[in-house]
């Protein structure tokens, strides 16, 4: 994959500087410490290198095993001190890549990072950005940061673009299983990057720019948002008909060719595929094109929450009950269910919809004790899980079956609870009676 006589060659990678330890750093740098690299983590959150050098993993579904593992092999360190930046012979930036609230791309981390590492950067070092981000972010923003000095890519140092694809909590594609895609400012980045890639991960593919590469992972989450949207508003209309839209995707994946089956939910969770879309959608008015499919189905995933409130409040209706001064219980506040991620997650916006209805919102999550501050939902932070039992269940109103880990038992729910608004069919195979679900 690299070329005889290219400096990529003679380019020794043998210690991995990963700067931003979390759900994308933290498998990277877990993954590169298996095949036997150097292992170097960087993060301005001192509680996060503190517990990683205490043996202690702040990710749920990443056990401290695997911290363990890190530490015994003599190999790894963690710091927030940006001075040993020259250690590092590649480093690779998986810093967080938000929306403002204007729905525009915060790429803030990405240069902070970038200003942050060009003062100790040193000739012969890799930088590969992993964030997710639009065309023209690695060519555009890093590199004039990183050549202020006078260093130039391809010559001095080299700079590529990797999307991460890491999918939290999903055992059967682990960050070493999952092919990585590759595009270099120059070639000899490319070649330096698929060559440390080639090194945890089965295929490396290499394209022909950055830009290409920031693409590839903007269209792989698009796919996901529309679809999804698809299958969303199919569920809208076809509960007006009567029709359970999850019968009809049970049914129609038993096709097998030209189907793909979806499913609809509560609204996008996670930092990806409620973001990305707008990314492409802003640099897209750069070039005069408008992006109407995309930002349709954008528009139409946003909506998910308040429908999700409407048919709260029709069921509680049928009820003779307002949604006012109500109290609601929100299982699962993750995005996804079995992880403690709680990054864009729905729950949160159908939290805050609801009790500025006046409704008395609690919620249980097996994943997530405690709601951590996050930049849009600040009014959540610090509210706790309660426990789930039979009285608790029978103490309210509504349960809303947001996220559906696996590990709740959902029989009791449905027993116990005296209306269950279930968003995400998990209700659909239980035994016995069940005219107190709603689907939404």
């Amino acid at each position: 994959m690299v070329a005889d006589g290219s400096a990529a060659q003679s380019t020794k990678l043998n210690c991995i500087g990963v700067i931003g330890l979390g759900y994308v750093g933290l498998p990277l740098m877990f993954a590169f410490n298996d095949k036997g690299f150097r292992t170097l983590g960087f993060d301005i959150d001192p509680k996060k290198t503190e517990a990683l050098r205490a043996g202690r993993s702040y990710i749920k579904h990443l056990p401290d095993s695997l911290v363990a593992g890190l530490n015994a092999s003599g190999r790894s360190d963690a710091t927030t001190d940006f001075r040993r930046i020259p250690e590092a012979d590649a480093l690779l930036l998986c810093v967080p890549t938000p929306l403002t609230p204007q729905r525009e791309p915060d790429t803030s981390y990405v240069s902070s990072t970038a200003e942050a590492i060009a003062p100790y950067l040193r000739r012969g070092q890799l930088v590969v950005l992993e964030s997710t981000t639009y065309p023209g972010t690695t060519r555009e923003l890093v590199l004039p940061i990183l050549e202020a000095g006078g260093m130039k890519e391809g010559e001095d140092f080299y700079l590529a673009y990797s999307p991460e694809r890491e999918d939290p909590g999903n055992t059967s594609f682990s960050t070493g299983k999952i092919p990585k895609v590759v595009g270099g400012c120059s070639r000899t980045a490319c070649d330096l990057a698929a060559s440390l890639y080639a090194a945890i991960v089965p295929q490396v593919v290499p394209v022909s720019s950055p830009e290409t590469a920031e693409a590839v992972k903007l269209t792989e989450n698009i796919f996901r948002a529309v679809n999804i949207a698809l299958v969303n508003e199919l569920k809208v209309v076809y509960t007006r008909m009567g029709i359970d839209v999850w019968e009809v995707i049970d049914a129609a994946k038993t096709k097998p060719f030209g189907y793909m089956p979806f499913y609809p939910g509560p609204g996008l969770g996670g930092h990806c595929i409620p973001i990305d879309p707008f990314y492409l959608t802003w640099k897209a008015r750069e070039f005069e094109c408008s992006t109407r499919f995309v930002e349709l189905a954008g528009e139409i995933n946003v909506s998910m929450p308040d429908y999700v409130v409407q048919r709260t409040i029709d069921a509680l209706n049928e009820r003779e009950r307002a949604l006012k001064n109500s109290r609601i219980l929100i299982l699962g506040v993750s995005y996804k269910r079995d992880v403690d991620d709680i990054r864009e997650s729905p729950a949160l916006t159908l939290m805050e919809k609801l009790a500025a209805k006046g409704a008395l919102v609690d919620y249980h999550d097996p994943f997530t004790a405690q709601i951590r501050a996050t930049r849009e939902h600040q009014g959540l932070a610090g509210k706790s899980s309660i426990d789930l039992n039979p009285e608790t269940l029978a103490g309210y109103h509504a349960v809303l079956i947001v996220t559906d880990h696996t590990c709740v038992d959902y029989a009791m729910v449905v027993k116990h609870a005296p209306l269950v608004v279930d968003t995400r069919n998990v209700t659909a195979n239980l035994e016995g009676p069940k005219d107190n679900v709603v689907k939404a």
